[in-house]
């Protein structure tokens, strides 16, 4: 391939990437077209075809893409936090934190879901993604929980279902009734008292304020969706 076109191609991917995700939300991702997706990008189906062999390849590097952003953007704001704000309280305020325009995502992420539901091959590929985002949340709540100076006393997959059942549960009623429910309003009240029914005082230990235990640094993994979360 022509160095020029290999220089190219990270800029043609996300230009293409954005959008998909602003078609998929426009059209809803059945209904929307390759062509579409093309057209508001700038780019030809050849330009498309040589990043992207389907719809459901497009929508899956979104997800690692959206997944990737989110659990970086927490892991940065977590680094921040100096010794005394490792509390309970305050970690569940940063992943209580919705970004405006995470509704759009919301309204693709539910769509393709609903999909795989239906579809068992999507269901594997999906759940694949699925699974590698749950374990990074996994890990990144551990290594925050112990920088708190607690530790998880129940299955840290499991828990991060839960987390990842909260998010999305909630966004799908607070899209629906966004004034009697803004977004991120049912982590600010709950994740608090789920966090102490599910953790423990680590026995003689000061909380851990290290570097480089961020919720997800340098991840290599995926979700969202719903997915704001620790």
């Amino acid at each position: 391939m022509p160095k020029g076109v290999t220089r190219r191609r990270p800029r043609t991917r996300a230009a293409l990437l954005k959008a998909a995700l602003e078609t998929f939300a426009e059209h809803g991702f059945h209904a929307a077209t390759i062509e579409q997706v093309c057209e508001r990008a700038g780019y030809t189906r050849g330009a498309y075809y040589s990043n992207f062999a389907s719809k459901e390849e497009l929508f899956l590097a979104l997800f690692d893409e959206h997944s990737d952003r989110i659990v970086r953007r927490l892991a940065e704001s977590i680094d921040a936090l100096t010794a005394d704000e490792y509390t309970l309280d305050r970690l569940a305020e940063l992943a209580a934190r919705v970004e405006p325009d995470e509704r759009d995502w919301y309204l693709v992420t539910t769509e393709f879901t609903l999909h795989a539901i239906r579809d068992p091959q999507a269901a594997w590929v999906l759940a694949r993604h699925d699974a590698r985002l749950r374990a990074e949340i996994a890990r990144g709540l551990t290594l925050v929980l112990r920088r708190a100076g607690r530790e998880l006393t129940v299955d840290a997959d499991r828990f991060a279902r839960l987390l990842i059942a909260l998010r999305e549960g909630g966004l799908a009623q607070s899209y629906v009734e966004p004034a009697e429910l803004p977004p991120g309003s049912l982590e600010r009240q709950f994740l608090v008292p789920l966090l102490e029914a599910s953790t423990r005082r680590i026995p003689d230990t000061a909380p851990d304020t290290g570097s480089n235990a961020g919720a997800g640094q340098g991840s290599q993994s995926k979700r969202s969706g719903s997915d704001a979360v620790i």
